[in-house]
């Protein structure tokens, strides 16, 4: 099918800040998986003192550093209802790292300072002494679909969920949420949160499509998503599990 006007509405919060370890590069995949099935992604950014656009049918937060987290929480939570709007209305949600921890209820930094965060998920990150970095590798389930999960975790945040979100899967290899209780990431409705960089969706075709078909549900439009040579994707994932040690 081809189309002449942009399909799905991607609201890319913070670029300016919340864009390290190549994590634009997710938008990036959800740009080309688009244009591959003849439709069209239209990215609308939005950054400190900017109004957060009601009418996307994704939202993006990508990963930063604390000082930068501090930079964008009070300004994201002193105007996060546009935002909470549209993901209570199923526009999809896809934060990572730095974002996630800002869609929780707060974080606490290294120096004891509580940022506010969006409550967008149940949870809460207390930073630790030591950062969790590595390889991860997990098993997902999203829409009653399971997959695995591949990516890079450097994060001194030590996240805890409450009862209104489960975890995005079962941690295989690596730390996940907080070095304990087996998990990697958040999920609530269609709010997905995640410490993996690397960046995420490149390696994961199937987390990318489901996000996708999320949000071309909010914007109206009933279109199966035929599938794509994901030859290259698929090697890149295979490869992630064996370096990280385990056999696929």
């Amino acid at each position: 099918m081809s189309t002449n006007r942009p399909l799905v509405r991607l609201g890319h919060l913070y670029p300016d800040h919340l864009n390290i370890y190549a994590d634009r590069g997710n938008i990036a995949v959800f740009r080309r998986r688009l244009e591959w099935r003849g439709m069209t992604l239209e990215v609308v950014e939005a950054g400190l003192g900017d109004e957060i656009p009601e009418d996307c049918d994704l939202y993006y937060l990508g990963g930063g550093q604390d000082r930068d987290q501090r930079t964008v929480a009070q300004d994201l939570a002193g105007k996060a209802d546009p935002l909470r709007r549209a993901a209570e209305g199923g526009a999809a949600v896809l934060a990572v790292c730095g974002g996630y921890q800002l869609m929780g209820h707060s974080y606490v930094g290294a120096n004891g300072e509580e940022l506010p965060g969006t409550a967008l998920l149940d949870l809460e990150t207390t930073a630790g002494t030591d950062r969790l970095i590595g390889d991860v590798v997990l098993s997902a389930e999203l829409d009653g679909e399971t997959g695995t999960v591949v990516g890079y975790e450097n994060h001194a945040g030590r996240t805890r969920l409450g009862p209104e979100c489960a975890p995005l899967g079962r941690v295989a290899k690596g730390r996940g949420n907080n070095g304990q209780d087996g998990f990697e990431g958040a999920v609530s409705g269609r709010r997905v949160g995640t410490y993996l960089h690397g960046p995420l969706l490149p390696k994961n075709p199937w987390l990318a499509d489901t996000l996708l078909r999320w949000a071309l549900d909010h914007a109206g439009a009933n279109i199966e998503l035929e599938p794509l040579d994901d030859t290259l994707e698929r090697s890149a994932h295979t490869t992630a599990v064996a370096r990280a040690g385990l056999k696929r």
